[in-house]
Parts: structure tokens; C-alpha cells; sequence
């Protein structure tokens, strides 16, 4: 159980803010909401079956201490990645009608899912936890994000404080990212602590700095 809602909370957590959390509400404003969260289940339980086996399988081959520490780098850096955000294109906020909308959901979710912040948080935890506890409390746990929003977003015209969410978020990824690398690496030289602050820095300066716009590339 302890697996279970640890990855339910961190999943959670993890999808503020995400791109798959602002497609879950722009569905919502074109189709019903029970067929847009019944899309995300399915589509979620799928992709977080591979996650959690790629993740398991991954914990069986490597030693206790260093899955630690490097989830604890991960954990860290999905904390810049929360910070930074995400944002729709054109595209991705047009209502689609050319499929029944559970498949379009369906669709959507698993390819945006692919390679995204929630499945690589879904496979770190997966290397120390079990994996059907996390399989299960990361399907729910997003579920319940895209949820909360999407009923949230509704009721308040998507007036929601996002920076303020998002900040809150980061900050729990930071503690529980320094608390695991504590726990794995405490008897790590400095040397690897170095390398490891480094490569935390450099990812967090290339998610914080701010993008280009049109008028400072002219």
C-alpha cells in the first residue's frame, strides 16, 4: 500500500501543469466529461503497464543504493519540469469530430503519454516499488489530476492559480528528490554528489530559461 500511494501522490502531482492535463481540459469543453476521463483511464492504464514493467525491470538489474540516488536526480529534475510547464499548439486545441470521442481521448492521451513527464515518474518509482501498486496508484492518481481540473477548469472558467499549483508541486518533487538521494547516496563520495549537482543545474537552467519569442530572434 505504501508503493500504491506513493505513486498515486506523485502522479498526481506530477501531471499538474502537464500537456496532457491542459488536453484533458480542452477536451472537456467539446465532449461529455465521463467519456473523456473514461479515455484517459484506459489510455493511462495502458501506457503505465509498459512504464511500470520498463521501471521493475529496471530495479532488478541495478544496485539499491544508485536507484535511489539517480531517482532522486529524476525526482529533482521533474521538478524544473513542473516549474517550466506546458503549453498547447494550434492544433491541440481544436475540437477533432472525425472519431467517436473515447477513442479520440483515447488516442490522444496514449501518444501525448509517450515519452512524457507522468511515464518517466511512473518508471522511477517503479525501480524500488513494486509493480502493481504503482501501475495501479499512477493510473489513478492521474486520473484523478485530469479530474480535479477538468472539474475545477468548469466550474471556475479555467480562472485556476496554475504558477501557484505548479510551485507547490515543484517543491515536493525537490524535498522528495533530495531525501531520496539522501537516503541512496549518503555514502557516495563527493565526487559523484558533484557530478550529480552539475547535471542537476544544467537541466534546470535549459528548463527555466525563457524562450525565444519572434521579436528577439529579429
Amino acid at each position: 500500500m505504501d508503493a500504491f500511494w506513493l505513486s498515486l501522490v506523485m502522479i498526481f502531482l506530477a501531471e499538474l501543469g502537464d500537456k496532457t492535463q491542459l488536453v484533458a481540459l480542452t477536451l472537456a469543453t467539446c465532449y461529455n466529461t465521463k467519456s473523456v476521463l473514461w479515455g484517459i483511464f484506459w489510455a493511462t492504464l495502458a501506457v503505465h503497464i509498459f512504464s511500470a514493467a520498463i521501471g521493475w525491470f529496471l530495479g532488478a538489474k541495478l544496485p539499491a543504493d544508485w536507484i535511489g540516488f539517480i531517482a532522486g536526480i529524476a525526482f529533482v529534475i521533474f521538478g524544473f519540469w513542473t516549474l517550466r510547464g506546458d503549453q498547447l499548439d494550434d492544433d491541440e486545441k481544436s475540437c477533432k469530430t472525425t472519431i467517436h470521442p473515447f477513442w479520440l481521448v483515447f488516442t490522444t492521451f496514449f501518444m501525448a503519454e509517450l515519452g512524457d513527464k507522468t511515464m518517466l515518474s511512473t518508471i522511477t518509482l517503479a525501480t524500488n516499488n513494486a509493480f502493481l501498486p504503482v501501475w495501479i496508484g499512477s493510473t489513478i492518481g492521474m486520473v484523478l489530476s485530469d479530474g480535479l481540473a477538468i472539474v475545477a477548469g468548469k466550474m471556475l472558467g479555467k480562472r485556476l492559480p496554475e504558477k501557484t499549483i505548479q510551485t507547490g508541486a515543484a517543491i515536493i518533487f525537490f524535498l522528495f528528490g533530495a531525501f531520496s538521494m539522501y537516503r541512496g547516496g549518503a555514502a557516495f563520495p563527493i565526487s559523484t554528489w558533484g557530478i550529480a549537482l552539475v547535471v542537476i543545474t544544467i537541466v534546470g537552467f535549459i528548463f527555466l530559461r525563457k524562450p525565444k519569442t519572434k521579436e528577439d530572434s529579429r
